[in-house]
């Protein structure tokens, strides 16, 4: 990662990510500990698009899924119960969720590419709820 990515980053972490984070633990309902390969969600020529693409690709799916999870009192305990961190990466620049989430150990993981079908939303919301729905 080069001086360009770290500064994005730095930024990112700054500006957007504690908001994200804010709702994503409103959303679970508890605090979650999050480890994110920063260093892996990068292809130089697309530096200009992270800011919008990361919270699409990983950040929003989150929130929503885990709204969806957390609407009754059964969800709300089968995710505090077995989630326990969140992990972000990108190591096969998936561009179908179906192949880059998964759940395990209590480890959700977001193996996803930073900019591919970035708009496309609501197919990963489906996706990872449907990843919890069948691991909690």
């Amino acid at each position: 990662m080069g001086l360009k990515e770290k500064r994005f980053t730095k930024t990112f972490q700054e500006e957007q990510f504690p908001q994200l984070q804010k709702a994503i633990i409103e959303a679970a309902g508890f605090d979650v500990t999050f480890n994110i390969a920063w260093d892996t969600l990068f292809e130089d020529r697309f530096l200009h698009l992270y800011s919008d693409s990361y919270p699409k690709i990983y950040f929003l799916p989150i929130i929503e899924a885990f709204k969806a999870i957390t609407a009754d009192e059964m969800g709300k305990e089968a995710l505090a119960e077995s989630l326990k961190e969140i992990h972000i990466t990108n190591t096969k620049d998936h561009h179908n969720p179906a192949n880059g989430f998964s759940f395990s150990n209590g480890v959700l993981t977001l193996d996803h590419s930073p900019i591919m079908n970035a708009d496309d939303v609501e197919s990963r919301v489906k996706v990872l709820t449907t990843v919890l729905e069948n691991n909690l």
